[in-house]
This record gives C-alpha cells, structure tokens and sequence, in this order.
C-alpha cells in the first residue's frame, strides 16, 4: 500500500507542475530540495514527508481541496476541513459575505460555490433575474445557466457571442486548475445552449479594457464591468472556494438607472 500511495502522490505532484507549467529544476529550487529527490518525488522511488507535501503545493498554488488529495495520496490525513457555510464555525465568514454583497448596492453583487451555485446575493441581482421563469430560479441556482440559458439572461445579453466566449475561457482556466468533473461537465452542457451570435462578435462591443457585459433592461442599454472577490487567507475548502462577482456600471447612465432603481 505505501508503493501504491507514492506512485498516486507522484502522479499528482507531476500533474500539477506540468499544468502549472513549472519546470522541474525550478519547483526543486524554490522548494529548497534537490532535483534529484524531487525527481524521486515524482517517479515514486521516494515518499514524502507531510511537511513535504504541504510545501510543494503551496508553490504550485494547488487549492486547497487538492491538497487534501496530495496528503491522501501520499498517506498523510487532510489538514484542511469543509465546514458547511450555514455551520456556527463559518459565522464570521457569512457575515462578511454579507458585509460585502451589501456594501455593493445599488450595484448587483452575488457569492457562488466552486461549482458555480449561488450561495447569497445582494437586492440589486433582482435587476438580473427579473421575469425569469420560476424553474430557473429553484435552488440549486446555478449562474452561469441562468446567464447563457436564453429564458433567463440569454436573450438580454447584447454581446452573447463574447461574453459566452469570457464565461468559457472562465471556467476552462478553473477546470484545468481543478480537473473537477462536475465543471467539465457544466463546460459541456454550456457550450450545447442555443444562441443567435448576431452583433455579439463586433469587437465594439467588447470594451476598452476589459469584457463588457451589455444588456438590456426594459428600453435601455446597461453597461457592466464585472470584479471577482475571494478570501485572501482561507484555511477552510469552502471559504477557499467561495467567490463574490460584482457588476459596476461602465457609463453615467447605467450608474444612474442602478441609483433610480
């Protein structure tokens, strides 16, 4: 069994500096191992020690879910817990969340899980889910369903064609972090959603320095530029994988629609 659990723990040691595009020689350095052992590491000729396992991770930036996959892998039990998010443990950080959705109005804000699922939202995300039909909007809400689905945000995205393109590119960089199953899987039932490209590839519309997200609202024309918060010191797999996107106005009218409303 220790044969196997040093040829899983190097098989994902490898995987991870090849996706993070580090050369060997280089994680060994900054590792402060020689290049050799890490060699051994990899092949399964050597077992690491926990210290070991930790250190390597953290310099591949390998979150924290899968490192807990490492220390398993390696023998070693999982030194980052999952607490539920409505737990009394995770208090502090529901409350922060709140702090910052709020702090966001009159602009739409919303937290999502690792999978993409809404986990709270600030009053102004109505502006996004208005006169959708109520099976979109059971839980488990998923956003970028709703976002891409044409009953929901779909046909009110002006620019479709980029902004599908922008989510994509998204959640193809978090899966190759990740390799999740279940975001290879939303990938795919993404790309299979019906949408007419029409002006969505004009590339006016896609912003002086960053994507833009167009859409319609009654007989106007909203202008958004999207920001993503996380917790800058997690030491918890949910609090790791939690994620605030907000939505500002890009141009005084559609500040001024978001204040009206």
């Amino acid at each position: 069994m220790a044969d196997e659990q040093r040829y899983l723990f190097g098989d994902l040691l490898r995987q991870w500096r090849i996706n993070r595009k580090v050369p060997q020689l280089e994680l060994a350095s900054v590792a402060e191992v020689s290049a050799r052992h890490l060699s051994f590491l990899e092949t399964g000729r050597s077992a690491p020690s926990r210290p070991m396992v930790l250190r390597l991770a953290e310099h591949l930036d390998v979150p924290l879910r899968e490192r807990n996959q490492m220390l398993l892998a390696a023998g070693f039990a999982p030194s980052y817990g999952e607490s539920p998010l409505d737990s009394d443990r995770m208090t502090m950080v529901r409350s922060a969340l709140r702090q910052v959705l709020t702090a966001t109005e009159p602009y739409p804000a919303l937290a999502v899980d690792r999978h993409w699922n809404l986990v709270d939202a600030n009053a102004a995300v109505a502006l996004l889910t208005q006169d959708a039909p109520d099976d979109l909007l059971e839980a488990p809400f998923n956003v970028l369903k709703f976002s891409l689905d044409p009953r929901g945000l779909g046909d009110r995205i002006v620019n479709i064609g980029q902004w599908r393109r922008h989510l994509f590119d998204r959640l193809d960089r978090q899966i190759k972090v990740t390799g999740d199953p279940v975001l290879i899987q939303l990938l795919a039932e993404l790309q299979a959603y019906p949408y007419t490209e029409d002006t969505g590839d004009d590339p006016a519309l896609a912003g002086d320095v960053a994507v833009y997200l167009r859409l319609r609202a009654d007989d106007s024309e909203l202008l958004f530029l999207s920001t993503v918060t996380t917790f800058g010191t997690p030491l918890d797999v949910t609090v790791d994988e939690l994620s605030v996107e907000s939505f500002y106005p890009a141009d005084d009218k559609t500040a001024q629609y978001l204040r009206q409303l």
